[in-house]
């Protein structure tokens, strides 16, 4: 009879406890905003890119992972409070830059309710003047490649390519179509063209989607033009 009260007290306990936990209110700020150059969207293949979120105190709990979209942005609910922002070394077609209050590349965000915050990077390359015209299933692209980082931290332009999708989403990863154009060939300042023709696709649709995207030697992720949509 003993036991039985004791296993009947255990199962009470966890249940309350069980329900205490679920009680917790959920995260009610959201901080978002983009990842931009001199104001301008760097656009990234989806995914790919992370910043990381650390409250100070909490270190030893994990840093809050935050995913970057194709077109810059990023979003996340969290609770009012101090955190450490860094995006981790080797992320992004980018370096970051010093901040001022922290004399690192840490940013200190003090949320307080919901907050729209962009952060400024410095690309390797922006792609400039991107344009996109259609001759029956051909698509061709035409854009300038301008080098920001210059100097001793300079880097080469691997490769260009020219990206088609039949959804928004539209990489390297997903695409129907592509154009490839060696590094080499690309001189800053001067006018890329690049084509793909664009294949049946099943369910028959009339537009697709495409973009540009620059890979940088030795620099991992990509930068890209903003996706268009184009009618066929």
């Amino acid at each position: 009879m003993k036991l039985k009260l004791i296993i009947a007290l255990g199962v009470i306990t966890g249940f309350l406890a069980s329900c205490s936990y679920d009680n917790y209110d959920e995260p009610g700020s959201q901080l978002k905003g983009k990842l931009v150059y001199k104001g301008e969207a760097i656009n990234v293949s989806y995914n790919d890119v992370t910043l990381q979120l650390w409250e100070p105190g909490w270190q030893k709990k994990g840093q809050i992972n935050v995913s970057v979209n194709q077109d810059g942005s990023y979003g996340a609910m969290l609770f009012d409070a101090t955190y450490k922002l860094v995006i981790p070394k080797n992320q992004g077609p980018f370096r970051s830059l010093t901040n001022a209050e922290t004399s690192s590349d840490t940013i200190l965000v003090k949320l307080n309710g919901s907050q729209t915050m962009d952060i400024e990077v410095e690309p390797y390359f922006m792609i400039r003047t991107p344009q996109f015209t259609v001759s029956g299933r051909e698509v061709t692209s035409t854009f300038k490649a301008e080098k920001i980082i210059t100097g001793t931290a300079a880097k080469t332009i691997e490769r260009v390519n020219l990206y088609v999708n039949k959804t928004q989403f539209v990489d390297f990863r997903a695409n129907v179509a592509s154009a490839q154009l060696a590094g080499s060939s690309v001189v800053e300042g001067t006018t890329v063209t690049l084509k793909a023709t664009v294949p049946a696709i099943t369910p028959t649709q009339n537009y697709v989607f495409a973009r540009i995207g620059l890979k940088v030697t030795g620099v991992e992720d990509m930068i890209f033009s903003p996706v268009v949509k184009i009618n066929l």
